[in-house]
């Protein structure tokens, strides 16, 4: 007990301590602490270090998935689900077959289902990796690409091994293995959305924020254990519970209990990131012992290097069909935004006098046919309205078509100012890295497969080389290739219009009421404020990082007036 106190205590402070340096030593994080795990590895005392694949499996990468998930622009995610979708599928299951291809070639008695299955344990970029990519300083967009690549593509990858494995058994059909994985993602959606409301409805009844946080600690394993019994990803259903508690949060808890969970939460990542990282480097000295007693020579290393080159080949490939989507996209919504503005301007008069529009509205339904028939016509020279089974229905169902406008100008102006280059496509292949997920993946192959020490030895290799390699030279690459970041005119641009909304908003609040326990002014301009934010994150007004930092300033003020006691009018 107490060599493994001594042992915990040391790793704590190793990784404070990494991080503490990182930044004074210009390296990041995760490749520092690889390299420490390395070094202390090859020490002759130190004993071999063995983990048990499920304790990162199921034990670390829900909380990170979750932790990452919770912090994920919504909006964002939403209007780069195709790019995130096709990275997080496509791409790895394109990368598996491809090294399945490679390895039942190269390696000598290596079945293909056996070399698709350590295809899919390679090919998917981590999430823990990506941390490597936010200190770099690149766009957002780039960033939430990476980012919610590395969220759902580990389902993909677990579940073609899955399959891989059972079919190096047994014949598994292609339709076995899309079953398979809808299946997977479908209930471990519907879990996730499950356990991220009731984790809402739950913790916005509980007032001390301690308790709220300890709560917040269960949700990923709540939501991870319940699908991984049902054969479905638990990896899928933490994050999918992560996005509905981000989005959820900011109306349902209170401002204290968001800053306390997000304060624990960023421990609990230093921690469980600077582990994982520190263990992949600790593990060296006992999978290479492993590997030298099959007597497999230096053929590991040889087969390794081309995994490498394969997976940066085919990513490289795919991020360039990427580029042209996105390019013919870009186009199509330059040409779409005109029409888009007319038809808008063309809404806004008719509701600007809802009343007299829905006067209007009724006053037709008691016409002739061939007055009707007329209306209809122009209605249909003018543009598009929301239509019901029998035509536009109400004022509101006007507003929800407007605030649709709203949001689909707002995606193209995204699409438009924030272009997807090549640039920007260089830093994706680039960042693509392997990591932890690669290598506990590998230590759960089955005790006969073949050359499995040598399979583990390779996948160690591919994963460690990358983060060296790729992590060691990517804020590099970035500085070569310039892709575009945010510009601080179009930022404080859109922060001044941001403050005027608000200023606005908050000239609209009426006097506090005077009565005794009525909210005071200052507090329900607060809340007006952050409605219109949260309406405005609908609609996609303003970027994510604007909408973050403002509503976190409304937070601090809210937390001022609480503790000084002005949340009610009676104390004013």
């Amino acid at each position: 007990m107490e060599t493994f106190l001594i042992i915990a205590v040391l790793a704590l402070v190793v990784i404070a301590a990494a991080s503490a340096l990182a930044p004074r030593l210009g390296v990041a994080n995760p490749l520092l602490l690889v390299v420490l795990g390395i070094g202390v590895s090859l020490v002759p005392a130190v004993p071999d270090v063995h983990i048990e694949p499920e304790w990162i499996l199921a034990g670390v990468l829900p909380p990170l998935l979750y932790s990452a998930s919770v912090s994920m622009p919504t909006m964002d995610f939403r209007r780069e689900f195709t790019a995130i979708s096709g990275l997080s599928v496509v791409l790895v299951v394109g990368s598996a077959v491809v090294l399945g291809l490679f390895f039942s070639w190269v390696i000598p008695g290596l079945s293909l289902a056996w070399g698709i299955a350590l295809g899919a344990i390679i090919s998917p970029t981590d999430a823990v990796a990506t941390s490597i990519v936010k200190r770099i300083g690149v766009s957002s967009r780039v960033v939430t690409m990476l980012e919610g690549e590395s969220l759902l593509n580990d389902a993909t990858a677990l579940v073609l091994l899955r399959s891989a494995v059972a079919g190096a058994a047994a014949s598994v059909s292609l339709w076995n293995v899309a079953g398979s994985f809808l299946y997977s993602v479908a209930i471990a959606s519907v879990i996730g959305v499950v356990v991220g409301w009731a984790n809402l409805a739950v913790r916005s009844r509980v007032e001390d924020s301690t308790v709220n946080t300890v709560i917040s600690f269960t949700i990923p394993f709540i939501a991870s254990v319940p699908a991984e019994m049902l054969g479905a990803s638990g990896l899928v259903a933490a994050v999918v519970a992560g996005l509905v508690t981000g989005r959820g949060a900011i109306k349902r808890l209170s401002p204290s209990h968001r800053i306390a969970e997000e304060q624990n939460w960023k421990t609990i990542e230093l921690v469980l990131e600077g582990a994982v990282f520190l263990l992949m480097g600790l593990e060296l000295k006992a999978i290479v012992t492993d590997s030298i007693a099959g007597d497999n020579g230096f053929s590991p290393l040889l087969f390794a290097a081309g995994a490498l080159a394969i997976t940066l080949l085919v990513r490289m490939a795919y991020v360039g069909v990427l580029l042209l989507s996105s390019r013919r996209r870009t186009l199509r919504h330059a040409d779409m935004r005109p029409r888009l503005d007319a038809v808008q301007k063309r809404v806004d008069a008719r509701t600007a006098d809802p009343e007299a529009f829905a006067r209007k509205l009724a006053a037709g339904t008691s016409r002739g046919p061939g007055r009707d028939h007329r209306d209809g016509e122009q209605r249909r020279r003018q543009g598009p309205l929301p239509q019901g089974p029998r035509g536009p229905r109400s004022t509101r169902a006007l507003e929800r078509f407007n605030a649709r406008l709203r949001r689909m100008g707002a995606d193209i102006d995204y699409f438009l100012n924030k272009p997807f280059g090549w640039r920007e496509g260089t830093v994706v292949v680039w960042a693509g890295m392997r990591g932890a997920v690669t290598l506990a993946a590998a230590q759960t192959l089955p005790g006969e497969t073949p050359h499995r020490s040598m399979l583990i030895l390779i996948a160690f290799i591919v994963a460690v080389g990358s983060l060296l390699l790729q992590g060691g030279t990517l804020g590099w690459v970035v500085h070569r290739v310039k892709p575009r970041t945010e510009s601080p005119v179009e930022q404080i641009a859109e922060r001044q219009r941001m403050l005027t909304h608000l200023s606005e908003v908050a000239d609209a609040v009426p006097q506090a009421s005077g009565a005794p326990g009525a909210p005071s002014r200052a507090l329900a301009i607060i809340e007006a404020q952050r409605e219109a934010l949260l309406d405005a994150r609908n609609d996609g007004t303003y970027s994510a990082d604007s909408l973050t930092n403002a509503l976190a300033v409304l937070d601090a003020d809210q937390i001022r007036l609480e503790m000084r006691g002005e949340a009610s009018s009676s104390h004013e």
